[in-house]
């Protein structure tokens, strides 16, 4: 009896705790995402009790079941952990992010991602949903010169069609140096090439990547070229598309500029100027992504886009007795863009799976010309009597109300020609990826394609026969296509058993390249016969600038457009293969080595090497360093180029041809066939992880480039084998492509990151700088254009040699605090910009100096940049005319409001206190060199820009 109550006892005490067990614990659904809202994939959810652990999906989604009262406890790499306590009906984690040197990364080795303190070479990390709502630049290009130290970007101005194409470099290379990567895949090339001379370059315009579909942009700071192809000698960008499901963000935001000292409203006599309102660049920008999911097995379809309208700024000297004559419509041209990019995954097995990628964008740029006088009458519209026809929708006459008077006085007549300058870019990547045993597979195609087509606007052809001399006003100067197709098939396994494990990659590439330049209209470059017919014009010492009866300008004022013999169609191929091993020879010593053969069929075959490394010190100290060699043909653009730019030369403006390098008058004017460029990198520097919160990275690199693809200096009509195609074409000067020059770029990187949090509290510091040095080491002066000094400045110029030099500042530092309490937040952004140095084009002699010599006549005194000297203002001797742009500091100051668990709201200032870079004119000699350099405006362009304070206020929306 006894025996049978205690099994009782014990039988009913176990099945009211079990009823009571099942009674206190619950099933939660629960969401970890990042500070923009977006989930976080591959996140970790604990409990107290359990040592086991649970992987969110894509949408950053988790489901448990714990006991009630039980911790719940997150993590996730590059985050700070959060815990709460099961039974809270939200159970949504808002991680707050750690350091971006904890993310895991995908660039800098074909093998498994390593965050990118444990990579064996510097590569940053740059969460666009973290970074993008504290500032007012709205382009990539700007965003990522803030956050990356090495990182470099110039807004042109005054650089015809640069204007409108943003490209960016990396360690002060140039744009063809940076490979970019979407997703891991090669994007196409811009369809346009950058010119300028000493600076020239063909990269990817990154902002037809529209910044609602990128999760972060991955940037490798060096030569890459073993692991990913022949143009990644300065580094690569990796963009990364988002993954999210179930989630919708939009960011909208208005900025404008404020610049109460040099917006042209606040010059003595504004109608001698063009002119916007007192607050000009207006900007309105909206980036939206919405995720949702394909299938029942983890597929999705991410979609990203935005919309962007930027106005006109309008920059000059408020003193008029400084009036730049030749740019009175200086500073930034409108932009109106707009697209849409995809990224979807569809598991088609449990070993396999389908992927996609691609998108449509579209950017119109509307640019002014340099202004055009009646000092010149050739580029003016005439009537039947020989005197000149207004036209007000064009014209503008300075010292009048309203710069329309209908009271004529030629002295003061002026119009800017503008370029309108429409841009399309295309692309779609498809492949399949999988697993074959224990190895990774890949195969993929990608196509990408970018069309350029350029209108001259509100400008006039002046030779052609009336009526359409003075009413035809806008003309099609023809364009550029560009297309890349890339086929890649990749293989990737992992060996646990070969040293501390070993990851091996190889595979192979096939891409095709078209490129085609297209002719304009023929009345954009024709000559149509009229003369001038107004009465003789003198130079103050009396001898005739313009006779009755002179031929008129012919061509589109501002942008001559494209002859048929301008046009070209061209095309290559190239196959490559690579292989890629990834060796932990210890627990602390890892070693990366990498090969890559390419075969180009125009340049034949070639091939380099990598090898880097990293040892781990301590736990948190490493050291690594890297060797590469690098190699890269010339690009279908500079092998094909050809155009016309207007430029300044001796105070005037005339037409600027670059031929393109495969013509018979490249051959006659002694400039070599274009050839490879080489180069080989090294780096060496350490990472530190003083603690979770704090990681410190320095990293020093050397590149030597040999053969250097760059534009020549000028050549003018005195060159024989130039003179006649030159004067029938009203060409005063002529550059070209060449392997110029041989170069050395160094420098130090330095990245520190603090992230700290307690309570509703935050405190964020980051600070990047890059100290750097670009050094010409010789300059490849061909033999067939002789030994002479002249010859050497033609092919190029002390001002070429500058602006190659000045690519990227010899500073650069920003210090970005940040606090937060609760729902607001506070920060800054104080940034340095160094010290650069740039030339004009020199009109004066050196006492003493013999001709044809540094300083002597027909070099110094040409007008074309060779070593160039000005008189000073005082006359009492001659400086070389070198204009010095010394070192600025800029301030940003942002706050941000949580307005709900959906919305929040930033407003800030950028450029709080109207810093501008100095003018460009060389001192002493401020009369003699004013407003004499490329650009022509009242200013340079340089990376801190020109426009002043800039306010700004977005909502971000998270649902």
């Amino acid at each position: 009896m006894f025996k049978s109550v205690i099994k009782a006892f014990f039988l009913s005490s176990g099945i009211l705790f079990s009823l009571s067990s099942k009674a206190q614990t619950q099933t939660y659904t629960g969401y970890v995402k990042d500070p923009s809202g977006a989930g976080i994939e591959g996140a970790t959810i604990k409990t107290s009790s359990s040592k086991k652990g649970i992987i969110t999906n894509a949408e950053g989604k988790f489901t448990i079941t714990v006991p009630k009262g039980d911790k719940i406890t997150v993590t996730a790499i590059g985050y700070v952990s959060a815990s709460e306590v099961a039974g809270v009906d939200d159970l949504t984690f808002n991680l707050t992010a750690l350091t971006s040197d904890l993310t895991p990364v995908s660039v800098g080795s074909r093998g498994a991602a390593r965050s990118s303190i444990e990579s064996p070479v510097p590569v940053d990390v740059v969460k666009l949903g973290n970074f993008a709502p504290t500032t007012a630049r709205a382009d990539l290009n700007s965003q990522l010169m803030l956050a990356v130290p090495s990182f470099n970007y110039n807004k042109n101005s005054g650089s015809d069609i640069s204007d409108a194409v943003d490209f960016s470099t990396i360690r002060g290379m140039s744009t063809s140096h940076t490979l970019v990567l979407v997703n891991g895949k090669r994007r196409h090339l811009s369809s346009y090439i950058s010119s300028t001379s000493g600076s020239s370059g063909v990269g990817v315009d990154i902002s037809t990547i529209p910044q609602g579909a990128i999760d972060h942009v991955e940037v490798l700071r060096d030569g890459a070229s073993a692991q990913y192809g022949s143009d990644a000698i300065a580094g690569v960008l990796n963009i990364v598309l988002k993954k999210n499901v179930n989630h919708f963000t939009m960011t909208s935001g208005w900025s404008g500029y404020y610049d109460h000292k040099y917006n042209t409203l606040n010059s003595d006599d504004p109608s001698k100027y063009y002119t916007g309102s007192k607050v000009d660049g207006n900007t309105f920008n909206s980036t939206m992504d919405w995720g949702f999911a394909l299938g029942k097995k983890g597929g999705f379809v991410n979609i990203g886009g935005n919309v962007l309208a930027q106005g006109k700024t309008f920059r000059g000297n408020p003193d008029n007795n400084d009036l730049i004559q030749t740019r009175r419509a200086f500073g930034d041209g409108s932009v109106t863009s707009g697209g849409g990019m995809y990224n979807m995954e569809l598991p088609l097995s449990a070993t396999t799976k389908l992927y996609s990628f691609g998108g449509y964008n579209y950017k119109h740029s509307n640019v002014y010309a340099w202004t055009r006088k009646y000092s010149n009458p050739l580029r003016f519209p005439e009537a039947s009597d020989g005197s000149p026809l207004f036209i007000p929708s064009i014209m503008k006459l300075a010292n009048s109300s309203d710069g329309t008077s209908d009271t004529l006085d030629v002295n003061n007549l002026y119009y800017n020609p503008q370029e309108d300058v429409y841009m399309k870019d295309y692309s779609g990547a498809l492949g399949l990826k999988g697993k074959m045993g224990t190895w990774d597979w890949s195969l993929s195609n990608n196509t990408g394609y970018s069309k350029v087509k350029i209108y001259g606007n509100k400008t006039f052809n002046a030779s052609l026969p009336m009526p359409d001399q003075a009413y035809k006003n806008r003309f099609y100067d023809g364009g550029f296509n560009y297309l890349l197709n890339v086929s890649n098939l990749d293989f990737t396994n992992h060996f646990n058993n070969v040293f501390q494990g070993l990851t091996l990659s190889f595979g192979g590439e096939f891409r095709y390249e078209n490129y085609e330049i297209v002719a304009g209209e023929p009345d954009s470059y024709r000559n149509g016969g009229a003369t001038y017919d107004g009465p003789t014009i003198y130079n103050s010492d009396g001898s005739v600038a313009y006779a009755n009866g002179a031929p008129k300008a012919a061509g589109s004022q501002g942008y001559p457009g494209y002859q048929p013999t301008d046009a070209v169609k061209s095309h290559r191929t190239n196959a490559a293969g690579y292989l890629d091993a990834s060796f932990d020879l210890t627990k602390r010593w890892l070693l990366d080595i990498a090969a890559r053969f390419e075969n180009y069929s125009d340049f034949g075959f070639v091939n380099v090497y990598k090898a880097a490394t990293r040892y781990k010190i301590t736990d948190n100290f490493n050291i690594r360093g890297s060797f590469s060699t690098g190699f890269r043909a010339p690009s279908l653009q500079e092998l094909n180029f050809s155009n016309t730019n207007t430029v300044i030369s001796k105070g005037e403006l005339v037409y600027q041809k670059i031929v393109p390098n495969y013509s018979d008058l490249a051959r006659l004017a002694g400039i070599p066939k274009l050839k490879q460029e080489t180069s080989t990198n090294y780096s060496l520097g350490f990472t530190w992880q003083a603690s979770r919160e704090f990681t410190a990275t320095i990293d020093g690199y050397l590149i030597k480039m040999k053969n250097r693809i760059i534009t020549t200096g000028a050549y003018d009509a005195s060159t024989p084998a130039l003179t006649d195609y030159m004067n029938a074409n009203s060409l005063a000067q002529a550059i070209f492509f060449a392997n110029a020059v041989n170069t050395t770029n160094k420098g130090i990187d330095v990245v520190l990151d603090y992230h700290h949090r307690w309570s509703d509290q935050h405190f964020n510091v980051l600070f990047t700088g890059n100290i750097q040095k670009v050094s010409i080491d010789k300059i490849n002066v061909p033999t067939e254009l002789g030994t002479s000094y002249l010859a050497a400045q033609q092919f190029f110029s002390t001002q070429a040699q500058y602006n190659l030099r000045a690519s990227a500042p010899g500073q650069k530092f920003i210090f970005n605090p940040e606090y937060g309490v609760g729902k607001f937040s506070i920060g800054g952004r104080l940034t340095y910009w160094g010290k650069i140095e740039k030339t004009g084009y020199g009109y004066a002699t050196v006492p003493g100096a013999a001709a044809g010599e540094a300083g002597g006549d027909g070099i110094s005194n040409a007008g074309l940049g060779y070593d160039p000297y000005v008189e000073l203002d005082n006359e009492s001797g001659v400086v070389p005319e070198i204009f010095k742009y010394n070192g600025k500091f800029t301030t940003d100051l942002y706050m941000s409001f949580i307005l709900s668990k959906s919305v929040n709201w930033v407003v800030g200032v950028d450029n709080i206190f109207n810093v501008h870079p100095d003018p460009a004119y060389t001192k002493g000699a401020r009369a003699n060199s004013w407003n004499d350099f490329p650009t022509g405006g009242y200013f340079d362009n340089v990376q801190m820009g020109f426009n002043g304070m800039r306010m700004w206020t977005k909502l971000v929306f998270n649902f």
